[in-house]
């Protein structure tokens, strides 16, 4: 296989698999937002939901557990996200050549929350079960071959008066590349760069806590989408079930479209 085919089907593969619901976003922020000034907390929970979706695409095309753990201190949040199918997948690379496997993937991040503002560095790392390939290796980290991709977010989440929430992210480094000579974007041997953008805004009725948001790029990307354009729209519902005086399950339901895709996802999340 040539090394041009090879960087094409890895961009093919990046697009469907590398990008990692709503449900990883929130948690990382919760974990940043409880990073209290010189309160040091050891946290651990998972969310169960129906369908991995994030920033408008379907990940895994089933049922997943999504594990969280972390450490905060001082402002600071360091942790860890999982997330791991409860049923096989099949991704077509082409039409003779297919991967057959349950989606794994593990995420690291490092946050930091002052007043309204929330910087967060995030390494996402989600592997096929092809061992020929050398950004398969977990601690394989060369930039043109590693399966790693660090991005860095800030956040601003607004007052309690005006409580809308401002999501910028870049990817910095790895499994992110721009236009090869024929204009495929993921398959070339430069950086892309590839942003994402998010607003939304917060408010509840009748305990229901609602979240109406957009998302979109400013150009073109193997993770995202070929042109700029909104790939993400939709609404967040939750609600705390109560169990006892001390104790409730939270639950969430996001109805998402992907205008860019032509897509629509239904999702139920439950946090334990």
């Amino acid at each position: 296989m040539s090394k041009s085919v090879k960087y094409f089907l890895l961009s093919l593969m990046t697009f469907w698999l590398v990008n990692p619901g709503l449900s990883q976003e929130d948690q990382m922020l919760r974990e940043a937002e409880e990073a209290k000034p010189g309160k040091v907390t050891l946290n651990v929970g998972a969310d169960l939901v129906s369908r991995y979706v994030w920033r408008g695409q379907n990940f895994g095309s089933s049922a997943a557990i999504q594990p969280t753990l972390s450490v905060d201190a001082f402002g600071f949040s360091l942790g860890a996200w999982g997330s791991y199918a409860f049923s096989r997948h099949t991704l077509w690379v082409d039409d003779s050549t297919s991967v057959d496997y349950h989606f794994t993937e593990i995420d690291l991040f490092l946050s930091y929350t002052y007043k309204f503002f929330t910087l967060m560095l995030v390494d996402y790392y989600a592997p096929l079960p092809i061992d020929t390939l050398p950004g398969m290796n977990y601690f394989h980290w060369k930039n043109q071959t590693t399966w790693h991709t660090i991005e860095v977010s800030l956040v601003f989440n607004g007052p309690e008066k005006f409580p809308v929430q401002f999501l910028a992210s870049t990817l910095l480094y790895g499994a992110d590349k721009g236009k090869d000579t024929t204009g495929v974007y993921g398959a070339g041997t430069r950086n892309n760069y590839s942003t994402y953008f998010e607003l939304s805004y917060q408010f509840e009725v009748k305990g229901f806590g609602i979240r109406p948001f957009i998302g979109g790029i400013p150009f073109g990307s193997a993770w995202y989408g070929p042109k700029a354009g909104i790939n993400n729209v939709g609404i967040n519902i939750r609600k705390e079930i109560p169990v006892s005086k001390k104790f409730s399950i939270p639950i969430q339901s996001n109805l998402v479209f992907n205008p860019m895709s032509k897509r629509a996802y239904l999702v139920f999340i439950l946090s334990l």
